[in-house]
């Protein structure tokens, strides 16, 4: 979902320069290589810099994974109300998070392969135990702002606005874990965008 490479966003802005360029470095190698096989000295040569650098800024790997996902995931939000600010009705609202989540098969799949190894550190390792309060915080929070908004229009008919958030996320988590195996995934991305958009406006009720 994140776009590594896209323009900087006011979180950008709260971070110095060079420590964003560290965090664009870090989730570029761990998208492409997997956390299993990361090293600090890997992003230290992606970011052209001394690994003694790294840990200046960060203390640890954990802290620095930890502060990359953070990033992506708030880039993320970012883009997703951007998209859906000035959308005239709910179900506009809903295309566009979907259209915003979907931006394009290589990021998709960049994302999506950082964010599955950052779960299973959460499942396994205590430091990363604030990750899923992170992800229902941010994500969940998120789709429940746009399914409100549709209860509100009475565009949307669900009885539990988080219990719909939990299952619109799962809707799409699971769309992506299904797009990730296809052979061409590449030209299959812009089908399972729309499938996902169809199975969310029949969850919601529109």
């Amino acid at each position: 979902m994140a776009d590594a490479a896209a323009t900087p966003t006011s979180q950008d802005d709260e971070l110095s320069p060079r420590v964003v360029e560290l965090i664009r470095s870090t989730y570029r190698v761990m998208a492409h290589r997997g956390s299993h096989r990361l090293s600090l000295q890997d992003i230290a040569e992606e970011a052209g810099v001394s690994k003694g650098l790294l840990l200046y800024h960060f203390k640890t790997k954990d802290n620095l994974l930890l502060a990359t996902m953070r990033w992506a995931l708030q880039r993320t939000a970012d883009r997703i109300r951007r998209g859906t600010a000035d959308a005239e009705d709910a179900r506009a609202a809903l295309r566009s998070l979907v259209e915003a989540v979907f931006v394009d098969p290589e990021l998709n799949r960049d994302f999506n392969l950082f964010y599955l190894d950052l779960i299973e550190h959460a499942v396994r390792v205590a430091v990363y135990s604030e990750l899923p309060e992170l992800l229902r915080t941010v994500i969940n929070d998120l789709y429940a702002e746009v399914i409100s908004r549709g209860v509100d229009e009475s565009e949307f008919h669900v009885d539990d606005v988080d219990a719909a958030a939990r299952a619109m996320r799962a809707q799409i988590e699971g769309t992506f874990l299904q797009w990730m195996q296809e052979d061409d995934w590449r030209g299959s991305h812009s089908r399972y965008r729309d499938e996902c958009y169809g199975s969310l406006v029949r969850l919601l009720g529109a």
